[in-house]
């Protein structure tokens, strides 16, 4: 069990205070990591980082960044090597995704025939530009020491179309529209993964995506049975479910495994 240690290694995560962000972290840090808990959010950090270091036991650093801001990204990747002196893993977590349980009112807006330009254009920045910004500053302090590991956080809807059913009422109606854009930035996250492994394998940096299905979180029920009715393990996932698969791809137990794509999502692709 000793590969799937990650004792003394410095692992970053990016969007450290969301549902999974704050899982990612924990299930690193129990591994043994020094966690470098990243997000927009400077008091989330904190208090996240204070959670952890209560939780283990071990020093975690609070870092705030912006993934879209290149200067932010600098200082990051600054303030972590100034503090352990070295990384060793990235987790590109941070990502704009529009969510069943927060469905604002007018969420009708999100059509694709009536889809924001702005809201389109965020979420390329924060999904694919800012894995572009982290991977490039952090991965190449990896690069440079010639060992590390990038996991790219993607999602079932980088593979597969959202199903328009799984947001459609028994009697026809619709309260939510999952965007278009989520699922490009995915797709988009899911090539780049390719491109960095092949391009950072002779470096010895490990590039993979983890792609998780969709997870219970305060949805309406009736919801929370379509997508039940349409996975072979008949139930979303919990947020502890990506725990094991997120260690698996940080630690040595996939020492041989870069540019692939781990897809935990309970068999909603298998169909």
């Amino acid at each position: 069990m000793s590969l799937f240690s990650l004792d003394g290694r410095v692992a970053v995560v990016t969007g450290a205070a969301g549902l999974l962000g704050r899982r990612h972290c924990a299930a690193l840090a129990e591994a043994g990591a020094h966690v470098v808990a990243s997000d927009l959010d400077r008091g989330a950090c904190v208090a996240l980082s204070e959670d952890l270091r209560r939780a283990n036991g071990r020093e975690v650093l609070a870092a705030p960044c912006d993934v879209t801001d290149e200067r932010s990204v600098t200082a990051l990747r600054d303030s972590v090597l100034e503090w352990r002196g070295r990384i060793d893993v990235l987790v590109n977590n941070a990502a704009v995704n529009e969510k069943v349980e927060e469905a604002p009112s007018g969420s009708e807006r999100l059509s694709f025939e009536t889809h924001p330009l702005d809201l389109w254009e965020r979420s390329l920045r924060v999904n694919v530009t800012g894995t572009f910004l982290c991977s490039r500053a952090l991965g190449s302090a990896m690069a440079s020491r010639g060992h590390g590991s990038i996991v790219n956080i993607a999602s079932t809807y980088g593979i597969v179309a959202p199903d328009p059913a799984l947001y459609t009422e028994a009697d026809g109606t619709r309260s939510f529209y999952k965007s278009a854009a989520y699922p490009t930035t995915k797709g988009a996250v899911l090539a780049f993964t390719r491109f960095l492994a092949a391009y950072w394998g002779a470096a010895g940096v490990r590039v993979n995506a983890l792609s998780p299905g969709g997870v219970e979180n305060g949805q309406p029920q009736a919801f929370k049975d379509r997508y039940a009715a349409r996975t072979p393990l008949a139930r979303m996932a919990a947020p502890d479910d990506y725990a094991g698969a997120l260690v698996f791809l940080a630690s040595d137990a996939s020492a041989y495994m870069t540019g692939a794509n781990l897809v935990v999502d309970g068999g909603w692709t298998a169909w």
